[in-house]
Parts: C-alpha cells; sequence; structure tokens
C-alpha cells in the first residue's frame, strides 16, 4: 500500500506531513507552480502527486543500513563524478549522468551536506519533456537553508523519520 505525505501551508512556511506528524518543509524560492506551468530554472516546485523513483546517499557519511529495507526504490551511493543534467537540449535531460558531462548540469556531490540523501521525484521523467523542469528531489536541508531551487528540503533527522516510515512507494502530494 503507497503512502502519501501532503505538502500543506501554515503561518511561517510549509510542512510536510505524515499521519499526525508534521516536518518543516523548504520549497522553491518562487513558491508552488501548477505542473503544466513549469519551466526550468524558474525556482518554483511543481504542483502534483509525484512517487518517489530512487535512494541517493552519500556512503562516506550515511550507512546503509540506515534506510529501512523494504523500501523498494533503487538506492545507490551516489559517486563523485555523478550529476544531474538540466540541459533542455541534451539528450540526458533530467537523468543522472556521469560527469564530466558537457551540456548544462549539477554536481550531486556537494559539500554542504544538502545532498547527502536526495530522493529525485517522478516529476517530468516519463519521458522529459524539454524545459519543463528538471531535478526536482526531496533533498536535505540545514538552518542556513531558507528555500531550494525547486525541491523540497527536510533537516536531516526529518528525511530519515520519514523513510523509516516509507515502504519505497510512497508519494509526495504538493
Amino acid at each position: 500500500m503507497s503512502k502519501i505525505w501532503h505538502l500543506r501551508k501554515q503561518e511561517n512556511g510549509y510542512v510536510l506531513t505524515s499521519g499526525q506528524t508534521e516536518y518543516p518543509c523548504l520549497i522553491g524560492k518562487n513558491g508552488l507552480i501548477d505542473a503544466a506551468e513549469k519551466r526550468e530554472g524558474d525556482g518554483a516546485t511543481p504542483k502534483g502527486c509525484w512517487p518517489l523513483r530512487a535512494l541517493l546517499y552519500r556512503s562516506d557519511k550515511i550507512d546503509r543500513r540506515q534506510f529501512p529495507s523494504k523500501m523498494s526504490i533503487p538506492s545507490r551511493a551516489i559517486r563523485t563524478d555523478d550529476g544531474w543534467c538540466d540541459d533542455a537540449n541534451a539528450p540526458y535531460y533530467n537523468q543522472l549522468v556521469r560527469l564530466p558531462f558537457a551540456g548544462s548540469h549539477e554536481k550531486l556531490w556537494r559539500g554542504d551536506g544538502l545532498y547527502d540523501v536526495i530522493l529525485p521525484l517522478g516529476y517530468n521523467d516519463a519521458p522529459p519533456q524539454a524545459g519543463k523542469g528538471s531535478a526536482i528531489f526531496l533533498h536535505c536541508a540545514d538552518a542556513a537553508t531558507k528555500h531550494t531551487k525547486g525541491c523540497l528540503a527536510l533537516r536531516h533527522r526529518d528525511l530519515f523519520t520519514l523513510l523509516q516510515q516509507s515502504d519505497g512507494s510512497s508519494y509526495i502530494n504538493i
């Protein structure tokens, strides 16, 4: 049975809810946008009900055994040469790529901890439509983070708590 987490606006920001529990959640710097209006680089988070597609993590910082064994989504450690293509003209748009990569991309191996755990959401990926937005992740946030570039972000401990409740067929309703 799928688990659906809901994003909800509160007086002082957004929360991701799971049952009765609420976790402070960051969204894109330009707020929420209808998925049909989403564009690459607009800084907005697309509305919709998006499945978790994969679990990517930094194995030098996080032990795989911290994640639930029942997760049915693909998981793997992030490599130093992993990137995500955000080049709308590239054949690998909105996909994991190996660096160096000639097109525009985002490095997944980061020093700030925000990508210690990444869950790509099933937005614009089946198949990707050029320019409709890429790299919509659920990822980590820290105390200095005020917004994302269009993703969702939770504090490390909240993200791990939610993952413990997941069976891998979870969705996020934005």
